[in-house]
């Protein structure tokens, strides 16, 4: 039996790590994200969604974005620069 796993993951993560994680939503099926982004972003934390153009499945990210949740959404050649970028912010302003 398959048992998706980002919701619980993510929401791990915002409980521990608050304002200084960063979620990533890539290609996927479902709403198996939405949630544990909601929470991240609860935490003060940053939201990265995969664009629609270099998804395979839009139904993670659509989710995510439909939401409201992603803070930035990205093509896929363009999700480790957002992620460098977001890290280079100072503490404070990244909160």
């Amino acid at each position: 039996m398959r048992r998706p796993a980002a919701n619980v993951t993510m929401a791990s993560n915002a409980a521990v790590r608050g304002f200084a994680t960063i979620g990533v939503v890539l290609t996927g099926m479902g709403h198996g994200a939405t949630r544990g982004a909601g929470l991240i972003r609860a935490a003060g934390g940053y939201v990265i969604a995969e664009a629609e153009a270099t998804c395979i499945v839009y139904g993670m990210p659509r989710s995510v974005i439909e939401a409201g949740h992603a803070h930035a959404v990205v093509p896929l050649h363009e999700i480790a620069a957002a992620i460098v970028e977001r890290c280079q912010l100072p503490a404070r302003a990244a909160s």
